[in-house]
C-alpha cells in the first residue's frame, strides 16, 4: 500500500490557511495534526511490524519521506517543524532503544501520542541522577517546540560526571512550561518554549541507548536532512508564489522580475537537489564512511540555508512593500522561513564538511537503485 500522497498535497491549502489564522495569537496547529494522523504521517517511520511504513530507511523509504516532508512543509513551516521533531524521536528510539521501548512507543503513537526532541538548555541545565531505585531530573528546556502539545518528550540530560543521556519523558500536564523568551517572530505556530523539569522522576528504562549516543556520528549529523526537507517545502512555496503574484499584477514579462524568478526557481532546485542527496546518503548510510555520511549532510544543510536566503532576498525585492504587508501570505511565510533556516553553528558545520572533502570526492548515491 502507497502512501496517500495525493491526499496529503489536497490539504496543503487548508494548512497553509489554518497556519495564517493561528499565527497572529501563535495558536497551535490541532486540526492539521489531526489530518496528518489521520493519513498517518505521524507512524510513517515505525517499522511496518510495528504498523508503520518504514519510511526514512532505504532508497525508497528516504524518497518517501522526502516527500511527505516536504509537502507538509509546503503547507506549514509551523507544523513541519513539530511533525519533524516527532519523527526525530521515533528514529532516535529506533537507533538506540530496546525493541521493547520501540514498541511501546509505537503504541503511543497509534495511541495519538505526540513527540518531540528537546535538546537546549536553558540558565538551569537539565541534570540527572539516579535515586530510590529511578531517575531524578533537575532543570530546564529552552525553544521546546509545541511545549504545550507533546506528550513525549525525548530529551539529553547531563550526569554529575558530565556524561549525557537521552530520556523519554512522559508529559502530563504538571510541569512549569511557558513561551519562548520574547516570542519568535517567526514559526509562532510551533508553540516553542521553555519547560521545568525539575523534580520529575522517571523509571529506569526511560533511558534510550548509552552515554553519547545523541552526539554520536553519523545519526547526529544525518538526520538534519529531514529539517532540510521541510524547510524545502517553504522555499518550494515561496518560489511559486512569488511567480503567481507577479502574473497577477502584470509585471512577470519584465526582464528584472523575469531575472529573479529564474534566480529563485535555480535556488529550490539546488536546495532540492542537495535535500535529495542527504536523504539517499543518510538512507543507505552503511555504504559509506561515518564522516563521509556527515560531511555530505552538513554540506548539504548549508546550500539548503543558502539557498533558502537567496529566495527570500528576491522574493522581498521582486513583490516590494507587498511582501511585508500582513495581508499577504509572503509575510508570514518569509518570516517562518528565517527562522526555520536559523540552525546552529553553520560556520563550523560548513568548515568540518569542506575539510573533509578536500581530501574526499562527494559520494554518489543517486546512482544507487
Amino acid at each position: 500500500m502507497t502512501f496517500p500522497f495525493d491526499a496529503l498535497s489536497a490539504c496543503c491549502a487548508d494548512l497553509e490557511a489554518e497556519a495564517s489564522a493561528n499565527d497572529p495569537q501563535a495558536a497551535f496547529p490541532a486540526e492539521g495534526i489531526a489530518r496528518l494522523r489521520k493519513l498517518g504521517v505521524l507512524s510513517v517511520t515505525l517499522p511496518e511490524t510495528l504498523g508503520g511504513r518504514g519510511s526514512g530507511t532505504g532508497h525508497r523509504g528516504g524518497m518517501e519521506l522526502l516527500q511527505l516532508l516536504q509537502l507538509v512543509g509546503q503547507g506549514s513551516l509551523a507544523l513541519g517543524r513539530i511533525v519533524e521533531g516527532h519523527i526525530n524521536a521515533i528514529r532516535l528510539i529506533a537507533c538506540y532503544g530496546t525493541a521493547d521501548q520501540l514498541a511501546r512507543a509505537a503504541m503511543d503513537v497509534h495511541d495519538g501520542a505526540l513527540f518531540g526532541v528537546w535538546v537546549t538548555d536553558g540558565a538551569s541545565p537539565l541534570r540527572m541522577e539516579h535515586s530510590d531505585g529511578g531517575i531524578r531530573l533537575q532543570g530546564e528546556k529552552l525553544f521546546a517546540s509545541g511545549v504545550h502539545h507533546v506528550t513525549r518528550a525525548l530529551v539529553t540530560a547531563r550526569t554529575r560526571a558530565d556524561t549525557t543521556y537521552m530520556l523519554l519523558v512522559p508529559l502530563d500536564g504538571t510541569r512549569t512550561v511557558s513561551p519562548a523568551f520574547g516570542g519568535l517572530a517567526g514559526m509562532r505556530g510551533a508553540g516553542t518554549g521553555r519547560c521545568d523539569f525539575s523534580a520529575t522522576r522517571l523509571p529506569p528504562d526511560a533511558m534510550i541507548g548509552q552515554e553519547g549516543d545523541y552526539l554520536r556520528q553519523p545519526e547526529f549529523s544525518a538526520g538534519a536532512w529531514r529539517g532540510m526537507a521541510v524547510a524545502l517545502g517553504g522555499i518550494a512555496r515561496l518560489t511559486s508564489l512569488l511567480r503567481l503574484q507577479l502574473v497577477e499584477r502584470g509585471r512577470a514579462e519584465s526582464p528584472a522580475q523575469q531575472a529573479r524568478i529564474g534566480r529563485a526557481l535555480i535556488a529550490a532546485e539546488s536546495a532540492y537537489l542537495w535535500t535529495r542527496k542527504a536523504a539517499l546518503t543518510a538512507a543507505v548510510q552503511d555504504r559509506y564512511d561515518v564522516d563521509e555520511v556527515a560531511a555530505t549532510v552538513n554540506l548539504a544543510r548549508i546550500a539548503v540555508e543558502r539557498a533558502g536566503l537567496d529566495v527570500l532576498e528576491l522574493v522581498q525585492r521582486g513583490l516590494g512593500l507587498s511582501a511585508f504587508t500582513r495581508a499577504n501570505v509572503v509575510e508570514r511565510l518569509v518570516r517562518d522561513l528565517a527562522t526555520y533556516l536559523r540552525q546552529p553553528a553553520p560556520d563550523e558545520t560548513l568548515c568540518e564538511a569542506a575539510a573533509w572533502f578536500t581530501h574526499h570526492d562527494l559520494p554518489r548515491p543517486e546512482d544507487m537503485s
